[in-house]
């Protein structure tokens, strides 16, 4: 069996709860064509870089997936046929990563930072606007 990354987005107006029901709707696909699913990872609400479907903002979630082609075009088929879900991407890997992945890595190392922008000033001295 063939490695997937799969990252879908879903309407920024449905819930948390409700995305993760899609989650399971599409897991048990790919379980059913003999594939499982290794990861499953939710990203949280994020902002769209354009609109999609007049959509700002969106929930993305990323599947690691070891399953079968035609069980992945499936699940695939799946998703256009939802309303729910504005885009999605598979990538087939050689391997899958192995731990949290770099999305989720950002956001805990946001946590631990504790503040944001502000701590540093300019030294005295120096009254140059900074650029960043």
């Amino acid at each position: 069996m063939a490695l997937y990354e799969h990252i879908f987005l879903a309407r920024q107006d449905v819930s948390q709860q409700q995305v993760e029901e899609l989650t399971a709707a599409l897991t048990e696909v790919l379980s059913q064509g003999g594939g499982k699913v290794t990861k499953n990872e939710y990203w949280g609400l994020k902002g769209l870089s354009y609109r999609i479907r007049k959509n700002r903002k969106a929930h993305y979630t990323l599947l690691n997936i070891e399953a079968s082609a035609p069980a992945v075009a499936e699940m695939e088929r799946q998703m256009r046929i939802n309303e729910d879900i504005l885009r999605f991407m598979t990538v087939r890997v050689d391997e899958l990563e192995e731990g949290p992945s770099a999305m989720m890595q950002k956001r805990d190392r946001d946590d631990r930072d504790g503040g944001g922008r502000g701590e540093r000033g300019a030294p005295s001295g120096d009254r140059r606007p900074r650029r960043f």
